[in-house]
């Protein structure tokens, strides 16, 4: 009796579903344009569009990445995110992926607390008031969790309070290399996609309107379990040649 209760007073965990998709900037343009009556703009999107950076850890085994690479459909990554390059707002997360679907878990941080992270230092956690500080300090304490790459990307967001429905193109994704340093713009950075591509993110709760859906591309168009972070491990440990790629400057 007292396992149940311990189990029923847990908050189950809740999923939103995810759909990506790799198109081109035309299509991108397109969409945007059929979507716009129907959707608004993120509000803390400045002139719609904001820069996103995020370090993602991974293990001593580098789980995430080979665990995506396997089709593996559980799975965990951990990274800090900000925004802009700026420590106004920085957030650790863990995404869970269970197939087709996703649950977000974050925490703020400070700017010292995050350039201990940088550095290796992650004992701060152990008494941090946050419990997902907590339980990253274990996994860095039992995993070796690390830094391992960061992930650039600039981001337009739609929104639709109706299902809780967020759509968000991601363009230029890039690989910054050169340091771990989160806040420094000048960072060199990797591109990751082919010319005139980006991803396309559907993220939803309840429902997905049909009117929505059927202005999504449609099944014959590229539906992709892409991933910016594999696709930036990829290109920051190019091995046979580091500096393949185009590289370009944040300034």
């Amino acid at each position: 009796m007292g396992k149940k209760t311990e189990e029923a007073s847990q908050p189950r965990l809740k999923f939103r579903n995810e759909w990506k998709y790799l198109i081109s900037d035309w299509e991108a343009y397109v969409l945007k344009q059929r979507l716009g009556p129907f959707l608004q703009a993120d509000p803390h999107a400045e002139n719609g569009m904001y820069m996103i950076r995020s370090l993602y850890f991974d293990d001593m085994w580098d789980s995430s990445y080979n665990e995506k690479m396997m089709g593996v459909q559980d799975r965990c990554k951990w990274r800090i995110r900000c925004y802009g390059c700026s420590d106004k707002s920085i957030k650790l997360e863990r995404k869970l992926k269970r197939g087709a679907y996703i649950h977000k878990d974050s925490a703020s941080l400070t700017r010292q607390e995050t350039d201990a992270l940088i550095t290796g230092d992650y004992e701060f956690l152990l008494n941090h008031p946050a419990p997902l500080c907590r339980e990253f300090f274990y996994e860095c304490r039992t995993k070796q969790y690390k830094p391992k790459v960061i992930v650039d990307y600039d981001r337009v967001p739609l929104i639709l309070d109706e299902g809780n429905v967020r759509i968000t193109f991601d363009s230029d994704v890039r690989a910054a290399i050169g340091s771990f340093d989160i806040f420094d713009a000048t960072l060199p950075t990797l591109a990751t996609l082919e010319p005139g591509k980006l991803v396309l993110e559907v993220k939803f709760t309840e429902f997905l309107p049909a009117l929505i859906q059927k202005l999504l591309p449609s099944a014959g168009q590229e539906f992709t379990a892409v991933s910016k972070y594999t696709l930036c491990y990829e290109a920051a440990f190019h091995m046979a040649d580091p500096l393949a790629g185009v590289v370009k400057t944040n300034r």
